[in-house]
């Protein structure tokens, strides 16, 4: 029997798995409603999978009268996927099964921000999961706060970085990386699971130190022709006169985060904008309020624009936009709305808080890695093996 022919007898229990993972806690039989399988077939799939590693069966919650049926979940030898989510100050990461629950997590603080001391750290760390689960650990996958292309960081300006290549966290151990930006992973994990679950159309932003986001079809990012696509953060929102270390002038970036609020306040520009904004959120000085007022201003003004470019049935928001939002409620929406096109006003998509907090790009990337991990040549390739 050819190898394609193998792989092509793995599609439907390809298709089980995937909804596994969308789905957490899903049942033998919602996945054969879903998939339109017959119990026979629905029960000889799922034991396919168990015999294989792949999955295993509980079962279910009792419903009264009808026939038992079973919760699907990751097999306790199955693949797992290793999560990294590297931030401005700090690294995070998660071990993932199929299901998409977090097995194992850890977080660090920078005690550099040089790229080979960060990137070597982070090596560190896929070295460590991949001695405590060998060849199960299928696939790496790193969200970093930059513009992200085939793998490489092409710029990360609130790092300072340039022209990186991260496949160095896993080069040489086996094991595939996949990298994609931080603010995109994290829409994504809205999309599929969070406050913007279910929306056609989704505009997911998230603020830290600058803004970043994406526009999502179907709980798919809309990555551009290069996969560079949401540097939401680098339209020339702001002040023309005014230079962004990405090198253009006049960035959303600059009016949005601590820095802004910094200049507002005629204060020195701080090394942790993240820090400094939530101490600023936390003063209750008028000179403070209305800092805070202008960069909400700043923000809902640029969502109003983007809103009348993507026209999306949602808006998330994640990260500080949360508590600058919170902070200026109503400066928030008078902005959002003046901002709109007349023909959104009467029924303007809602903008939302994020489901996923903190864990965002984190719950992304694992996502996106489980997409590939249950692809049907990905099944079939660990069912050979096994």
């Amino acid at each position: 029997m050819t190898t394609a022919v193998r792989r092509g007898q793995w599609q439907t229990a390809a298709d089980v798995l995937a909804q596994v993972s969308r789905r957490p806690g899903i049942t033998r039989a919602a996945v054969a409603r879903e998939l339109r399988l017959s119990t026979s077939s629905a029960t000889e799939v799922t034991a396919r999978l168990r015999d294989v590693r792949l999955l295993t069966e509980v079962p279910a919650p009792s419903q009264g009268r009808g026939r038992p049926t079973t919760v699907l979940r990751p097999h306790p030898q199955g693949p797992v996927i290793l999560g990294l989510d590297l931030r401005q100050g700090s690294w995070r990461s998660a071990v993932v099964a199929v299901d998409g629950s977090f097995l194992e997590q850890r977080s660090r603080r920078h005690r550099s921000r040089r790229p080979q001391v960060v990137l070597g750290n982070l090596r560190k760390v896929v070295e460590q999961a991949q001695e405590r689960y060998g060849d199960r650990l299928q696939l790496v996958s790193l969200a970093a706060p930059g513009t992200i292309r085939d793998n490489r960081l092409m710029q990360a300006p609130t790092l300072n970085w340039v022209d990186l290549d991260l496949e160095t966290v896993t080069a040489g151990l086996g094991v595939p990386l996949l990298a994609g930006n931080d603010a995109t992973l994290s829409g994504v994990a809205e999309a599929r699971t969070g406050a913007a679950a279910g929306a056609g159309t989704a505009l997911h932003l998230i603020v830290e130190v600058g803004i970043g986001g994406t526009l999502l079809i179907d709980g798919v990012p809309a990555q551009g022709a290069s996969g560079a696509g949401g540097e939401y953060g680098h339209i020339p929102f702001g002040d023309r006169g005014r230079m962004c270390p990405c090198g253009a002038r006049g960035c959303w970036d600059l009016e949005i985060d601590g820095r802004a609020l910094a200049r507002h306040l005629e204060e020195p520009a701080p090394d942790d904008p993240y820090a400094y904004t939530e101490a600023v959120l936390r003063r209750t000085d008028r000179v403070a309020t209305r800092a805070v007022a202008r960069v909400v201003t700043a923000l809902a003004t640029g969502i109003a624009g983007l809103v009348n470019a993507h026209d999306p049935d949602v808006v998330t928001l994640g990260g500080l936009a949360i508590p600058l939002r919170a902070a200026a409620e109503s400066t928030f929406e008078q902005a959002y709305l003046t901002g709109l096109m007349t023909f959104h006003r009467g029924s303007p998509p809602p903008v939302l808080s994020a489901t996923h907090q903190p864990d965002g790009p984190l719950r992304g990337a694992a996502a996106l890695a489980l997409d590939h991990l249950t692809a049907e040549p990905s099944v079939a390739s660990w069912a050979d093996r096994r």
